[in-house]
C-alpha cells in the first residue's frame, strides 16, 4: 500500500510546521466522487494540495535576495532539523528559484524530505518539475513515493512517461502513487497509460488505477473532451472491478453523454442491480429537461414499491410539473406507501391539476391515503382549490363535509364565511356545531350581528357555548370594543337566561365602563342563574373600577360562595402593580374586615405581600398570632420588609420593622424563612442605628 513519508516526529519537534503557506489564486479543481483507494496522505499535504496548481501557474515577483541567502545558509549549515525544516517552509513561501537545487538535495534526507517536497511544490518554476523527475528516478522506498506524489500535485505532463513506467514497479506503493499522480495530471496520455495498465494490474493495484482514471475522465469532461471521458467511463463501468468504481463510472458515463445518455439512464433505472438503479436516479437529478422526467415517470410502472418510492422522491427533487400526471396515476392504486409518497409529491408541485385526485381520495377507505389527500388539498394554493373546498362543504358527501370545515380553517379561507354561516344553520347537528366554531376563527367583527343571531337560535347548550366563544373571539378582533359592547348589550333584554349568561361572559371579556354598567344591572336580576353569572364575571374583572362593587357585594352576599368570589376578585385587583399603593392598601383594609375565614385571610395576606408599605406590614401583624395564617403572614412581612429596606426611606422606616421581623422569625416553622427574617432584622438594626 502507498504510505506517505511519516512526519509525526517532526511535528512533535516543531508544531508550527503545520501552518499552511499563503493562499494562492483560485484554481479549477477537478471533482471526483471517490477518495484515492489505498492511499493515505497526511493532513499537511492535504492542506497544500488544493492550491498548488494555481501556485505553479502564477508568476510571482522574485523575493528579496537577503532572506533567501540566509535561509539557504541554514540549509547548508550544521543547524538542527527543526531549524532546517522551518527554513524549508519559509523558502516555499517565498517561492525562490535559487532554493530549488538546495531543496532538491534534501529529497533523499529521511528526516527532511517531506518538508523539502512541500516547499518545492509551491515554487512557481519549471525547474521544480525536472528536479522531482530526477529524484523519482533515483530514490527508493517511501522517499520515492513522496516525490511521485509531489509530481502529481504539480501536474507535470512531462512526467507521464516516467509515471507510466512506474505503474509496473515491483513496489506496490510506488505503483499506486504513480497511478494517483497520473490521475492528477489527467491528460489523454496519462489516461491511456492507466487504461493500458488496468487489465494487467494485480488486484491490489486496481483501485488506485481506477481512481486515477476517474480523475482523468472528470478532467477531460471538464475540458470539453467528452468522447475521451466517455471512453474511460465505459471501460470502467464494464470492467470486473469494485461496485463503487462501477457506480462512479456509470454516473460519469450518463452525465458526459448529456442527451445521448438518456438511453443509458433509462436502461440503468430498469436494471436489476439496485446500486446501478440508485446511481442512475441520482444522476437524473443532475440532468435538466422534461425528457429525463419522463424517463423517471415511465419507470414507475413495473417496479417494486421500494423503487417506486425512490423514483417519486427523485421526481420531488426535480420539481418538474411534467411528472404530475404520472404521480396522480400512481396515487390512485397500488401499495399504500407509494400512493402516499405520490400524493405528497403532487402537493409539493402546487398545481391545480392535482386537485381532482385530492378530492377523489379524501374519502378513501385507507385512512393514510385519505389523510395524505386532505393534507395535499390543504397545501394546494389558489382560488380554484378554495372554491372546490367550499363546494365540498355545501354539496359534498356528508362524511366529507367535516373534512371540508377543517380544510377551510387550515387554509384560513375568509371566502368561506358565507358557506360557514349556511352550515351553522343547517340540519346536521355535528356540522352545525363545527361550523359555529370555525366562524370564531375566520369571521370578522362586521359579522357580529349574524353571530349574535346564531347564539339566539342555538339549539342546545353545546351550540350556546360555541356561539359564545365565537362572539368573544370575533369581538376581540375589533380595533375598538365599544361598538361590540353596544351590540352585545342590546341583546341582553330579549335573551333567554342561558344566552344572557353567555352574553354577560362576553361583556366580561371585552371590559370597559359600558360593559361594567350592564353587568351591574344583571346583579339585581331576579333569575339566580343570571345573578350568579354576573357575580362570577365581576369577580374576574380586570380593572380597579369594579372594586367598590365587589366590596359591596361581599358585604351583602347571602352565600359564602358569593362572598368568597367577590373577596377574591377584590384582593386580586389589590395586587395589580399598576395601581397606586395607597389605593391598593385601602382595598386591602376594606377586604380585611370581610375576611372571616382562613381562606379569605390567606388571600388578603397574598395581596399584602405584593405591597411596599410599612402600613401594610402593620395590617399583616395580627395574622402572625393565628395558627391558620402564621406562615402566610410571616412570608408577607418578610417580603414587604425586604423591599422596604432596599428603598430610599429605609433608614427612616427601619425602626418600625424591628418588631414585625422579630415576630415573623419566631412565628414561622420554615427554617429558611426564619433565617431570612433574622438576616433582615440585622439589616434593620444597622439602618436604625
Amino acid at each position: 500500500m502507498f504510505q506517505p513519508v511519516p512526519f509525526r516526529e517532526f511535528v512533535e519537534a516543531d508544531p508550527s510546521c503545520l501552518a499552511p503557506p499563503p493562499a494562492p489564486a483560485p484554481a479549477r479543481r477537478v471533482r471526483t466522487g471517490f477518495a484515492m483507494p489505498g492511499i493515505r496522505l497526511p493532513l499537511f499535504a492535504l492542506l497544500l494540495m488544493g492550491g498548488v496548481t494555481a501556485a505553479v501557474a502564477k508568476t510571482v515577483p522574485s523575493p528579496a535576495a537577503a532572506p533567501v541567502k540566509q535561509l539557504l545558509a541554514v540549509l547548508a549549515s550544521g543547524a538542527d532539523e527543526t531549524e532546517k525544516a522551518a527554513a524549508c517552509r519559509e523558502l516555499g513561501r517565498l517561492g525562490a528559484r535559487d532554493a530549488i537545487a538546495p531543496l532538491a538535495a534534501l529529497l533523499s534526507n529521511e528526516r527532511l524530505s517531506h518538508m523539502a517536497r512541500y516547499a518545492l511544490e509551491t515554487i512557481p518554476d519549471p525547474a521544480v518539475e525536472k528536479a522531482l523527475r530526477d529524484a523519482a528516478g533515483q530514490l527508493q522506498g517511501h522517499l520515492r513515493v513522496g516525490v511521485i506524489g509531489s509530481i502529481g500535485v504539480r501536474r507535470d505532463v512531462k512526467a507521464v512517461r516516467l509515471l507510466t513506467r512506474l505503474l509496473r514497479d515491483p513496489d506496490s506503493e510506488v505503483a499506486q502513487a504513480a497511478a494517483w499522480s497520473l490521475g492528477r495530471i489527467g491528460n489523454a496520455t496519462a489516461a491511456q497509460a492507466l487504461l493500458d495498465a488496468l487489465p494487467k494490474a494485480p488486484a491490489g493495484r486496481q483501485p488506485a488505477i481506477c481512481d486515477g482514471l476517474l480523475r482523468c475522465a472528470e478532467e477531460q469532461s471538464a475540458l470539453g473532451n467528452h468522447k475521451r471521458a466517455i471512453r474511460i467511463y465505459d471501460r470502467l463501468r464494464t470492467a470486473s472491478i469494485t461496485p463503487p468504481v462501477r457506480a462512479a463510472a456509470l454516473r460519469g458515463a450518463i452525465l458526459a453523454r448529456k442527451q445521448a445518455g438518456w438511453p443509458l439512464l433509462k436502461a440503468s433505472i430498469r436494471a436489476g442491480d439496485l446500486d446501478l438503479f440508485l446511481v442512475a436516479i441520482a444522476a437524473a437529478g443532475e440532468m435538466p429537461g422534461a425528457e429525463v422526467t419522463h424517463i423517471l415517470t415511465d419507470a414507475l410502472a413495473g417496479q417494486g414499491a421500494d423503487r417506486q418510492v425512490l423514483l417519486i422522491q427523485a421526481l420531488a427533487r426535480r420539481g418538474d410539473a411534467a411528472a404530475l400526471p404520472a404521480l396522480c396515476e400512481a396515487a390512485r392504486s397500488g401499495d399504500t406507501t407509494v400512493r402516499v409518497a405520490a400524493l405528497r409529491t403532487a402537493a409539493e408541485f402546487g398545481r391545480a391539476a392535482a386537485l381532482p385526485v385530492f378530492l377523489d381520495l379524501m374519502g378513501d377507505s385507507d385512512p393514510d391515503i385519505a389523510a395524505a389527500a386532505q393534507d395535499g388539498l390543504a397545501r394546494l394554493p389558489g382560488r380554484e382549490a378554495d372554491d372546490a373546498i367550499i363546494r365540498l362543504l355545501t354539496d359534498g358527501p356528508s362524511a366529507q363535509r367535516g373534512a371540508a370545515l377543517d380544510l377551510i380553517a387550515r387554509r384560513r379561507m375568509a371566502s368561506a364565511v358565507p358557506a360557514l354561516f349556511a352550515a351553522a344553520t343547517g340540519a346536521e347537528p355535528e356540522l352545525r356545531l363545527a361550523a359555529i366554531r370555525k366562524l370564531g376563527e375566520l369571521a370578522e367583527p362586521s359579522e357580529l350581528p349574524r353571530l349574535l343571531d346564531l347564539l339566539a337560535g342555538a339549539a342546545n347548550p353545546a351550540e350556546v357555548e360555541a356561539a359564545e366563544q365565537a362572539i368573544r373571539a370575533v369581538s376581540l378582533k375589533a380595533p375598538a370594543s365599544a361598538d361590540c359592547v353596544s351590540q352585545v348589550e342590546a341583546r341582553l333584554a330579549q335573551a333567554s337566561p342561558p344566552r344572557k349568561c353567555a352574553l354577560l361572559r362576553v361583556l366580561g371579556a371585552l371590559g370597559g365602563p359600558r360593559a361594567l354598567s350592564a353587568l351591574r344591572g344583571a346583579l339585581s336580576d331576579p333569575n339566580p342563574e343570571i345573578r350568579a353569572t354576573a357575580i362570577r364575571v365581576l369577580g374576574d374583572w380586570g380593572t380597579a373600577d369594579a372594586a367598590p362593587d365587589l366590596l359591596a357585594l361581599a358585604r351583602s352576599a347571602t352565600t359564602a360562595t358569593d362572598q368568597m368570589i367577590c373577596l377574591r376578585g377584590c384582593l386580586r385587583l389589590a395586587g395589580l402593580p399598576d395601581l397606586p399603593v395607597d389605593q391598593r392598601l385601602a382595598m386591602c383594609r376594606e377586604a380585611a374586615a370581610l375576611a372571616s375565614n382562613d381562606e379569605g385571610k390567606k388571600l388578603l395576606l397574598a395581596a399584602l405581600g405584593t405591597l411596599t408599605s410599612v402600613e401594610a406590614v402593620d395590617l399583616a401583624l395580627p395574622y402572625l398570632d393565628e395558627p391558620g395564617t402564621r406562615e402566610e403572614a410571616s412570608s408577607a412581612v418578610v417580603e414587604m420588609a425586604a423591599r422596604l429596606l432596599k428603598g430610599q426611606n429605609a433608614a427612616r422606616l427601619a425602626a418600625r420593622l424591628l418588631g414585625p421581623l422579630d415576630k415573623a422569625g419566631q412565628a414561622t416553622l420554615n427554617d429558611d424563612l426564619a433565617k431570612r427574617a433574622r438576616a433582615l432584622l440585622d439589616q434593620a438594626k444597622a439602618k436604625a442605628g
